[in-house]
């Protein structure tokens, strides 16, 4: 029996990683990263950087992508709950414009993989979640692209109508506003 159990989502480069929880009447201890451990899973992703947010109730983040230094991203909630949703947009996927959504909490313990080539974001659904995740590559803010969250191509089922958003993601273009020299390639 393993210690990391690796969920496939509807993406086969992205899937759900769901470590074993030791727990007893003191609390828990969980493995949040293991490197030998993801590439049993065929993970060799090189991580780094580290990111801690913190959103309050009806936060909503995202979509963001990086086009010319792509993410690679681990993501996981250590406080609070999310709903965390990736959408393909890689130009020439099979999976182009569908999307995914993933309770992340403190409770699951769960992790996402995200790979190149997907637009990110999430919705905090507890009053607070404090969201970390590992990236492949630095943050470039001038490679910073995203696409509208209530894009109604993608249909995505959010929580609330009316999310809390930054004034970058306010401005974020539909997808069918977006030059797809703007978009990533999908690579085989």
């Amino acid at each position: 029996m393993t210690d990391l159990k690796c969920i496939h989502t509807v993406f086969p480069e992205v899937f759900i990683l769901e470590p074993k929880v030791y727990s007893d009447e003191r609390g828990f201890f969980v493995e949040t990263y293991n490197e030998s451990k993801l590439k049993k899973h065929g993970v060799y992703t090189k991580f780094i950087q580290d990111n801690h947010s913190r959103s309050i109730k009806g936060t909503l983040r995202g979509l963001h992508y990086q086009l010319k230094h792509p993410q690679v991203k681990l993501v996981s909630v250590i406080c609070g709950e999310v709903m965390d949703v990736v959408v393909d947009i890689r130009k020439g996927s099979s999976t182009y414009l569908q999307h995914i959504t993933v309770v992340l909490s403190e409770e699951n313990q769960r992790s996402l993989y995200i790979p190149k080539g997907f637009a990110h974001g999430f919705y905090t659904c507890s009053d607070i979640a404090d969201f970390c995740y590992k990236c492949s590559d630095i943050y470039y803010p001038e490679d910073s692209y995203g696409v509208k969250w209530d894009d109604p191509i993608l249909s995505i089922p959010w929580p609330g109508t009316h999310p809390l958003l930054s004034k970058k993601d306010k401005e974020l273009p539909y997808i069918s506003s977006i030059n797809l020299d703007f978009l990533p390639s999908y690579q085989k």
